[in-house]
């Protein structure tokens, strides 16, 4: 399963994640450099367990290169796929997580997701000489930490059959919670990361990022945190949107919601707004006023259901700006 979006749309600019994603691709072209040095590159910067435990092993390493290596590790990577599917995934689930948290107390989250992966992996397999890398670990910290915040989002999957692609929306529950069991799934099959992956990182991030959400949660959020939400505040949201609409069955409107910011109800607005109904789906376009107040009803004439006799009633949707608490749209 490949997944492509979620249902969850950010209504902050996730400059942490982003940045994490930058860093990640500018580290890796930097390994792309060292040639025939990769490999000892790797061995000083990935995490190897062997060298805290194999007297040996440690003596060639400073107390500095010893320390560094539990968050450089998580900034390498072992080729361009690799590479791919990490920054994907983190693109997806990210930005959510750290709108929830602020950027700065998203940093420390995902750092020490990463860390308590490499815990995982090192309490597990101590004397491994084998370089453990990749964003892995942390990702699965914020994918645990989105499973908890967003179980109901859906995620827009692409599952290929033979030479099909079938795009599929899975609960991210679901998703999710399919992806921890393969974990241990392979974790049990494989043995000690005999296969080049250390799953127990996996599973150690993903089980970490929900504890350590639970504990960021019981602490208040400080003054930096509440100013960089402020700062990195969208003010657009999405233009394209799905409006699932209800309807009385004895009547021929139908009823919805339309989000926009406060930005947007200030100055005014137009959206794409797909309304699927029954077997038909249309495309319409949606133009909001200025100064239009939360709660306000937009009438849309002649898109409400067909009733007996060629007569079709209006679609209404009410004005919800990004600050309550709106249904998932794309």
């Amino acid at each position: 399963m490949i997944p492509i979006r979620d249902t969850i749309p950010s209504r902050s600019y996730p400059v942490v994640n982003t940045a994490i994603i930058i860093i990640n691709v500018l580290v890796y072209l930097l390994e792309l450099s060292k040639g025939d040095g990769l490999n000892i590159f790797i061995y000083v910067y990935g995490l190897v367990p062997a060298r805290y435990t194999v007297t040996e092993v440690s003596n060639y390493f400073s107390f500095a290169q010893q320390g560094f290596a539990w968050v450089s590790f998580m900034f390498l990577h072992g080729g361009f796929l690799h590479l791919l599917g990490n920054m994907w995934s983190l693109y997806i689930f990210g930005d959510n997580v750290e709108e929830h948290l602020g950027s700065a107390r998203y940093l420390a989250f995902y750092l020490l997701g990463g860390i308590i992966s490499g815990l995982a992996h090192f309490i597990l397999n101590p004397y491994s000489n084998a370089p453990t890398i990749g964003a892995s670990g942390a990702i699965a910290g914020v994918m645990g930490a989105y499973f908890i915040l967003h179980p109901r989002a859906k995620i827009l999957t692409l599952i290929p059959i033979i030479i099909i692609p079938w795009f599929v929306e899975i609960p991210a529950f679901f998703f999710l919670g399919f992806w921890f069991v393969m974990q241990f799934i392979n974790a049990a099959g494989s043995g000690a990361a005999s296969s080049g992956i250390a799953w127990w990182a996996h599973i150690g991030g993903f089980v970490g990022g929900i504890i350590l959400l639970k504990i960021f949660d019981f602490m208040p959020a400080d003054g930096v945190t509440r100013k960089l939400k402020q700062m990195t505040t969208k003010k657009k949201s999405h233009r394209l949107q799905v409006i699932r609409p209800t309807g009385p069955p004895d009547t021929s409107d139908l009823f919805g919601t339309i989000a926009i910011t406060p930005f947007e109800a200030l100055t005014g607005t137009s959206k794409l707004v797909n309304i699927p109904w029954g077997f038909h789906k249309r495309l319409v376009r949606v133009a909001v006023p200025a100064g239009v107040n939360e709660g306000t009803t937009l009438r849309l004439r002649g898109m409400g259901k067909q009733m007996p006799g060629d007569q079709r009633g209006d679609l209404l949707l009410k004005v919800v700006t990004a600050e309550k608490t709106i249904e998932p749209h794309l």
